[in-house]
């Protein structure tokens, strides 16, 4: 087996890095793929929480470096769903506790055990960042539809590039289409102009996201997944090589007096 290596990146924090890397590694699984997603955020753990295994965490990626334990004894097999396991980061050490090429080592060994290596970046473009990409074939960048994330991504993509990593591929995140109708907030298209690289996916601002993610529940496995657990199930289908259309963000009839005056001579 030789999996794919790909690294989940932001270049700004707080644009849904973790959760997205959550949920793909979810929405893979549950295709039956066998997925490791890595939290490379050394010193600030959190995909553990958002993927409800942090009681179960013994050892993390430092144990296995330094060989304290084996591989295989630091994966977390989620429980939900067994093809899915998680190699957690180590909280109190800083980014510079692992090298890059520590990093090629190490995904190169999951990548003959996994269809899928998933790697949780860190925000910024310091040496976390440098980590995280050494040893991915391709990238997920991730981004809000705001100037200052775009921005960030923007160079973020630019040091993929230069790093070697292969042609990375977009997902905009939390996007709001009635501000982006009112030019409250940037289109898709707009986004798009800026960064010129290829759409994974548009994931809509969701509250349930929030609630699922504060249970260690990625929204993926909801019964009937709302809107953003659909748009990430058709980015992992995406992934998978499959042509799934784009979703339609459907805008809730105005209510102004325009609109109430074009429904009373339309009818609508």
């Amino acid at each position: 087996m030789s999996g794919k290596v790909i690294v989940i990146t932001s270049g700004k924090g707080g644009v849904g890095k973790t959760t997205s890397s959550a949920n793909l590694g979810m929405a893979l699984a549950s295709r039956g793929k066998s997925v490791v997603l890595i939290d490379a955020d050394f010193g600030l753990r959190n995909l553990d929480l958002l993927l409800g295994l942090e009681n179960r965490v013994v050892y993390t990626i430092l144990e296995v470096l330094d060989g304290e334990c084996r591989l295989e004894q630091a994966l977390v097999r989620d429980k939900r769903q067994p093809g899915l396991a998680l190699l957690p980061a180590v909280q109190r050490r800083d980014k510079s506790a692992v090298t890059p090429e520590q990093m090629q080592e190490l995904t190169g060994r999951l990548a003959e055990m996994f269809n899928y290596v998933l790697i949780d970046c860190p925000a910024g473009i310091e040496q976390g960042f440098r980590n995280a990409i050494s040893g991915a074939h391709t990238a997920i960048v991730v981004t809000t539809p705001e100037v200052s994330a775009v921005r960030d991504a923007d160079r973020v993509i630019g040091l993929l590039g230069a790093a070697g990593v292969g042609e990375p591929r977009l997902v905009i995140n939390r996007y709001r289409p009635q501000l982006a109708q009112t030019n409250d907030l940037m289109s898709v298209d707009d986004v798009l102009e800026i960064l010129a690289v290829k759409l994974l996916g548009v994931v809509p601002e969701d509250e349930q996201v929030i609630t699922t993610t504060n249970r260690g529940e990625p929204i993926v496995l909801a019964a009937s997944p709302p809107p953003a657990g659909q748009a990430f199930i058709n980015i992992a289908r995406r992934l998978e090589g499959e042509d799934v259309p784009l979703m339609e963000f459907k805008l809730p009839a105005g209510n102004g007096f325009i609109a109430r005056l074009r429904a009373l001579f339309t009818g609508r």
